[in-house]
Formats: C-alpha cells, sequence, structure tokens
C-alpha cells in the first residue's frame, strides 16, 4: 500500500495520456521513487536526479523546459491529491 491506497482504490480502467503530455507523463513515472517525504507525508520530488531521469527518457533538449514545466504541475497536483487523502483518512 503507497500513501494509503489498496489496489482496490484504484479503478480497473485504462487512463489515456493525450499525446501533448506523454513526455511529462514519462518522466513523472520514471520519478515515482523519488518522493522526499516528511512526518506528514510527501513534501515533493528530489529535484537532484531530475536532470539525469529527463536525460535517460530521450527528451530533446529543446523541450526540457516545458517538460520540467508539466513535471512540477504534476507533482503540485499528486501533492493536493495525498493532502486530500490525508485529511480525509483523518476525518474517518
Amino acid at each position: 500500500m503507497a500513501f494509503g491506497l489498496s489496489r482496490q482504490d484504484i479503478p480497473d480502467k485504462d487512463v489515456g495520456i493525450w499525446p501533448d503530455n506523454w513526455e511529462a507523463f514519462k518522466v513523472f513515472e520514471a520519478m515515482s521513487t523519488q518522493w522526499r517525504t516528511g512526518a506528514c507525508g510527501a513534501t515533493g520530488m528530489d529535484y537532484s536526479v531530475l536532470p539525469g531521469v529527463i536525460r535517460m527518457s530521450g527528451v530533446p533538449i529543446s523541450q526540457r523546459q516545458t517538460i520540467f514545466s508539466d513535471f512540477r504541475r504534476m507533482e503540485a497536483e499528486a501533492l493536493q491529491v495525498m493532502a486530500e487523502q490525508r485529511e480525509s483518512a483523518r476525518g474517518a
């Protein structure tokens, strides 16, 4: 169980990734083991490994700044979802 989720919490349906988001998704997924955590859960990603992950994911140099921006949006959304889940778990 990661981040308080069990397999039953994840719906059995395909989720499409828009082609414009594919490169950023690949980087975000590859970084999935790089969450920094504190006493209250995840606080963000470990950016020190991000340049290597972006390179290894095959992102062209001309797209790296855009991918980084998209990655940060995905990170912020994931942190928000995790915070909401923690909050609802406290109230349960």
